[in-house]
């Protein structure tokens, strides 16, 4: 009789929950034994479920898959003794972040709602506008794009203390760095994206006489949507790792970054991953949402179609 993936992932998070037990009893073989239980039934529950259809299989994969790397991850971290400023177990992590929820908040806060947000609507606008520019004027285009090129190979570690000398030690300066790491994505994807529009239909445009402005919001920006989505998709992580960088360099005493720093100079590396973890949560679900509005506003787009 064939097993649904969801008695597969039941089995397999009972069978990893006894594991967990197991070891902290000391009983090897039988934590063994669980382990192998555990490891066999989620791989069958993520097969079953990569090949089903509907919302709840698309979602069931990661998330198991997720949640079997970090239940290896703590299983081998105790299980081989792995010293605790080298890599703690995720319980420890976890109980890092229940303790210091507030003070995570607050830094999240800091970096994310103030610098990278502000960082990211500057340099994503004025690479869209500037790229609008470009594409009206060959001589901008032949004097800009390479100087945005130039502007995007300067290291991190170069501008953030710069900034932190021009605009303070506050948010404002991580946000200029962060508009420095997003402007030239924007440009560069937008740029393309409005030369994507084929030449029958400009063709038919100028037929019927329309404006330049007319072709560009009825045609060529259409278009160009799936370049500047794809520009604000790997903005949307840039801006976190340029303000979280940004911070190592001079700071208030809040910040993702100003944390990882000085935890880690502490050996509270249980909170330096905590941190980590909020970070990485925050690029995700910021990636995610981008990728849901691209796929409500871009439905025409032939790598949506068909797709349910």
């Amino acid at each position: 009789m064939k097993r649904a993936p969801l008695y597969w992932a039941t089995l397999g998070l009972i069978a990893a929950t006894l594991a967990r037990w197991l070891m902290s009893a000391d009983k090897i073989g039988a934590t063994l034994a669980a382990a192998l239980i555990a490891v066999f039934a989620l791989f069958r529950a993520m097969v079953g479920f990569a090949r089903a259809e509907g919302w709840f299989a698309r979602l069931a994969t990661p998330v198991i898959f997720g949640l079997l790397l970090l239940w290896l991850w703590e299983m081998l971290v105790i299980g081989f003794a792995v010293p605790f400023v080298l890599l703690p177990p995720p319980s420890a992590i976890a109980r890092a972040f229940a303790n210091h929820l507030a003070l995570l908040a607050q830094d999240f806060a800091q970096t994310y709602l103030h610098a990278v947000i502000a960082g990211y609507a500057l340099g994503c606008g004025a690479g869209f506008l500037v790229a609008l520019a470009i594409d009206r004027s060959p001589f901008l285009k032949r004097g800009l794009l390479p100087m945005g090129n130039m502007i995007s190979a300067m290291p991190i570690v170069g501008i953030a203390p710069i900034m932190v000398m021009w605009f303070g030690f506050d948010w404002p300066s991580k946000a200029a760095v962060v508009v420095v790491m997003t402007f030239f994505p924007m440009l560069v994807n937008t740029t393309a994206g409005l030369a994507e529009a084929g030449t029958i239909e400009t063709d038919l445009m100028r037929t019927y006489a329309a404006s330049y402005g007319t072709t560009l919001l009825k045609l060529r920006l259409p278009a160009a949507l799936p370049h500047i989505f794809t520009a604000l998709k790997l903005n949307s992580t840039l801006a976190l790792i340029g303000a979280v960088v940004a911070e190592f360099f001079g700071t208030p005493i809040l910040g993702m970054g100003f944390r990882i720093s000085t935890e880690a100079a502490k050996m509270n590396l249980d909170l330096v991953w905590a941190t980590i973890t909020v970070a990485a949560l925050a690029g995700s679900l910021s990636f995610g949402a981008l990728a849901l509005l691209e796929r409500l506003i871009t439905f025409w787009h032939p790598s949506f179609r068909g797709s349910s």
